[in-house]
Formats: C-alpha cells, structure tokens, sequence
C-alpha cells in the first residue's frame, strides 16, 4: 500500500528535530502542502496526522497546511523511559510552531489537539492569529470511555512491558478490528470507515513500540487532571478554564452535535468565556468530526476566515 505521507505531501514525511518539554532532543513527523498562510491541523488523543486526511487537500487550496503528529503519536519519537507531565503538548507545539514559521498561525485542532491549542492561545499569543476548535474536553467529567478508564488504571510498566512485547504486531488483525468498533463508535455513519481507512489509523500501534505506552500516559495524565478538578486541587485542567477570557484570537467553536465524549452544550458555555468567538453546531456528527464532518468543518474555517 502506497505510504500515505508521500501520497498526500509533495516532501512526503519530513522530520523537525525540537527540544520537548523536558529539555531532551525529539523527532517530529510532519507534512505540508499548499502556500499561503499557515495554518496547523492538529489531531486529538489516539490520532495522528492521518485523521485529517479529508481536509488537507481541500484546506490547501487556501493555506499552507501544516500536520503535525504530537510527541508519541503517529511517526514522532515516542521517548520510551520517560513519563510525561501535565502540559507539556503546550510546550511543544510552541516550539514546532516557531521552528516551521515566522509568523503567527491558524491552528485548527479536535478534541485534546483543541485542549492544546485553547492552553497555547493563553500563554503564547503572539502564535496564533486564529483558532478553530472541535469538540474540545475543556469541561471534561470524567474520560469519555470505559477502555480510557480501564487504561488508565494499569500500571505504566505493565503496559510498556506489553508494548514492547510487539503483541500488537503479533494480533494485528485483532488489532485493527478493535480499533475499527470503537471509531465507528463515534462516527455519525460508520459505513464511511473503509479498510485503508482502518490500516492507516492502526498502523503506529501495529508497527511502533511506544505508541500504546504514550497514549496509556496521556489517559492516566487526564484521569488524574480530572479527579484533581473535581477535588479542587491546583490542576492544569483549572487553569485553562480561569483563564479563557485571556483569549485574544478570533476563534471559531465547532461541535457535533450528537459528540456522545463531550455535549454541545460543552460548546455553548465555551463560546460564553472566549469574547471574541462564535459557535457553529454540526449536524449529523458525533465525536469524530475531522473525517466524520470534514466537508463542513472545511467551509466552516474557509469562510470564518475569509469573514476576518
């Protein structure tokens, strides 16, 4: 099957080595096309560029399109004997924005990607000249599914010691069908998953030690985030809420509207901290709108933009 990146990039996968949020050398993966101004597209938690995928043609007609897979996920280094922290994706996309760009930027981020971004527009402005945002967990109760839960209950250990097993490579097959359930789980019409489909969105976890240890981490970094909040200790989590009226950026909330992860109604009380923002519900979508709602989620940020 022919590599995704090169099908969809004129350099294909290119690599940005940053410094990450501990101060230790990383690899970023990363493709652009088109010119103009830039604009990331971020991907939420289990994701990677690949996510995007029916919006990165369409987008680049217009922008210079930059996808970035985060630390740990998709093609980037994933560190193996390093436990993350809270906050540090914020860290990071700074630095991948200043090494790619000499301007402020678009940033049009779903799910976690969004959460990054929402905490990026507080303490580094100047970044970012707009924002669009889908189906954020910035008021997030509890994680959204029950396998999320039971992940991040597991000993970190445990899980690297399966991972580094190889036995998702082993039961590839068991792999890819699992993982084919749950996003048809939170699509609006799971019939548009196809079988390529489902090879690319598998393919870090099949093929890359690490994938499954980085994103256990993240779980076990929100879960704990959460019951941090729900107890009113001094979170991360809190802190991106206190501060959303520091917003500056126009920025465009998007959310579906049957999002089972996080209710519209997350959308609407967002929109009422940012001022200089509007809500746009989507119709007919669940809680992945990148591929689910692509179609809208492009004119949707085409004509917020051309509006500014």
């Amino acid at each position: 099957m022919k590599d995704w990146w090169q099908r969809t990039f004129p350099q294909g996968r290119q690599s940005l080595k940053i410094i990450d949020a501990d101060g230790f050398p990383v690899q970023i993966a990363y493709g652009e096309i088109g010119t103009g101004k830039p604009l990331f597209l971020l991907h939420g938690i289990g994701s990677w560029s690949f996510n995007w995928r029916s919006s990165i043609q369409p987008l680049s007609k217009h922008f210079r399109v930059i996808c970035c897979d985060a630390k740990g996920y998709g093609f980037s280094e994933k560190p193996l004997f390093r436990r993350e922290h809270s906050g540090h994706q914020v860290i990071e996309l700074g630095r991948i924005i200043r090494a790619l760009c000499d301007e402020p930027v678009v940033i049009v981020a779903e799910s976690l990607g969004a959460l990054t971004a929402l905490a990026l527009a507080e303490e580094s402005p100047q970044l970012i000249a707009e924002l669009v945002v889908v189906n954020v967990p910035i008021f997030a109760q509890h994680l959204p599914h029950w396998a999320m839960s039971v992940i991040s209950k597991i000993p970190i250990e445990l899980i690297q010691a399966i991972d580094l097993s190889r036995l998702a490579y082993l039961i590839a097959p068991l792999v890819r069908e699992i993982m084919a359930i749950e996003r048809r789980g939170v699509l609006y019409d799971p019939s548009i998953l196809t079988s390529e489909d489902i090879y690319w969105m598998t393919y870090p976890y099949i093929e890359f030690p690490g994938a499954l240890t980085k994103i256990a981490e993240e779980l076990q970094i929100a879960a704990r985030e959460i019951e941090k909040h729900q107890k009113k200790q001094n979170n991360w989590l809190s802190r991106i809420q206190s501060n959303l009226n520091k917003i500056q950026s126009p920025t465009l909330i998007l959310w579906g509207e049957q999002d089972s992860w996080f209710p519209a109604s997350d959308g609407v009380k967002l929109q009422q901290h940012i001022s200089n923002s509007q809500l746009q519900i989507l119709a007919n979508c669940c809680h992945d709108a990148s591929f689910g709602s692509a179609a809208e989620i492009n004119q949707a940020v085409i004509k917020f933009l051309e509006d500014i």
